[in-house]
């Protein structure tokens, strides 16, 4: 797998941690596929108050490209 220039501006930017995304593809709580050619893979980081962190990857690419990595603020956790 291979990372775009956003992912790592993003990883930077936000403040996420790489560990993180590579426990989110490994281990996701949930995914969802994309009519776009892309899989995202959510997963609560409990480091960060169980957030939901969303990684995006173009599966459609050879090999596939992770696009982009961020703190979903549309999904909520609920105590």
């Amino acid at each position: 797998m291979i990372d775009s220039v956003h992912f790592r501006d993003m990883l930077q930017e936000r403040e996420i941690r790489m560990e993180w995304v590579l426990r989110t593809l490994d281990q996701p709580d949930r995914t969802e596929e994309r009519a776009d050619g892309t899989k995202h893979y959510l997963r609560k980081i409990a480091e960060r108050d169980l957030r939901w962190l969303r990684v995006v990857v173009n599966v459609a690419s050879t090999p596939p490209k992770r696009v982009t990595a961020f703190f979903d603020r549309r999904l909520r956790t609920t105590p």
